[in-house]
C-alpha cells in the first residue's frame, strides 16, 4: 500500500524501448531490483515525510520540467528509477534521496579531424569527414558508458581509418557514398549498446599529397593528348578515303575533271588576286596520262 502511494506521487511512466538493442539488458536497467533494503526504504518514507512537511515550499523542489527534446535519468539511493527515461514534460523528484540527469535526444553533428590514411595501393592521403547520430535509448546512454559523444568520435576516427585502409586511391575518389555507407553501418553496429543511432556519415574532402597531383595532372595531359593524337588520325584516314572516291568518280568523267580545275582557277584567283596563272589546256596531258 504505502508503496502504491509513493509510485503514484512519483508519477511512473514506462519508456519505449528502441529496437536492435538486447531486451534482457534494456529490461534490467529500465526495471532494476526495487529492494533497496529497509534502510532505504526509511530514507525514502522520510524524504516523503519532509516533502509534505514542507508543503508548499518542497513543492519547487520536487517538480523539475524536461523539454520536448530531453529525456531524465532519475537516480534513487544510486538505482535507476524503474520505468527508465521521463519527459517530456513535469517529472517529480524526492529531496535527498534522488537525482537526476537530462540527455538530449536532438541530432548532434561533429566533424571527423583530417586522418591520414595508407591506402590499399600503398598512397598517403587526408581524408575527413562529417557524422550525424542521436541518442536512441537514454537510459542505455547514461548507464552503458561515460561518455558517448566523445566515445563515438574516438570511434568514428578509428572506423574512417580501417575502412579507407582496404580501399585503393582510385576507389576514394570515386565511391564515397559506398564507402560512408560502410562507415554509417559499420559505427551503427558498435554505438548500438550504447543507445546511440548513427543516421548519416559524409566524407568531406580527399587531400592528396602534391607530388601525386603532379603525377596525376601529367597523366591527365597525356592521356588527353594521346585521345587527341588518335582523332587526328582518325580525321586525316577519313579525308583520305573521301579523296580516294573523288578521285575515282573523277576519273570516270573528264568533264568533271575539267570543271574541278576551272573551279579551282576561280578560288585562287579570287584569294590570291595578285598571282599569274598561266593553265596548260588539258589535252596536252592525255600523252603522259595514258603512260
Amino acid at each position: 500500500m504505502y508503496l502504491g502511494i509513493v509510485r503514484s506521487a512519483l508519477g511512473w511512466i514506462q519508456l519505449d524501448c528502441s529496437s536492435g538493442h538486447d531486451i534482457h539488458e534494456i529490461e534490467a536497467l529500465e526495471n532494476p531490483d526495487t529492494d533497496i533494503g529497509l534502510c532505504g526504504w526509511l530514507l525514502v518514507g522520510m524524504s516523503l515525510l519532509l516533502m509534505v512537511v514542507t508543503l508548499p515550499l518542497s513543492i519547487w523542489m520536487c517538480i523539475k520540467i524536461v523539454k520536448e527534446y530531453e529525456r531524465a535519468i532519475i537516480f534513487r539511493l544510486g538505482r535507476i528509477l524503474r520505468g527508465g527515461a521521463k519527459g517530456p514534460g513535469l517529472f517529480f523528484i524526492l529531496p535527498c534521496t534522488d537525482s537526476f540527469i537530462n540527455v538530449d535526444m536532438r541530432t548532434i553533428t561533429f566533424d571527423i579531424p583530417p586522418q591520414e590514411v595508407l591506402t590499399k595501393d600503398s598512397v598517403t592521403v587526408s581524408v575527413d569527414g562529417v557524422v550525424y547520430y542521436r541518442v536512441q535509448n537514454a537510459t542505455l546512454a547514461v548507464a552503458n558508458i561515460t561518455n558517448a559523444d566523445a566515445a563515438t568520435r574516438l570511434l568514428a576516427q578509428t572506423t574512417l581509418r580501417n575502412v579507407l585502409g582496404t580501399k585503393n586511391l582510385a576507389e576514394i575518389l570515386s565511391d564515397r557514398e559506398e564507402i560512408a555507407h560502410s562507415m554509417q553501418s559499420t559505427l551503427d553496429d558498435a554505438t548500438d549498446d550504447w543507445g546511440i543511432k548513427v543516421e548519416r556519415v559524409e566524407i568531406k574532402d580527399v587531400k592528396l599529397p602534391l607530388q601525386l597531383q603532379r603525377a596525376m595532372a601529367a597523366e591527365a595531359e597525356a592521356s588527353r593528348e594521346a585521345r587527341a593524337k588518335v582523332i587526328a588520325a582518325e580525321g586525316e584516314m577519313n579525308a583520305s578515303r573521301a579523296l580516294k572516291e573523288a578521285s575515282l568518280v573523277i576519273a570516270e568523267s573528264p568533264s568533271a575533271l575539267q570543271l574541278r580545275y576551272l573551279q579551282t582557277l576561280n578560288t585562287i584567283a579570287a584569294e590570291k588576286n595578285s598571282t599569274i596563272i598561266f593553265p596548260l589546256p588539258l589535252e596536252m596531258m592525255q600523252g603522259f596520262i595514258k603512260h
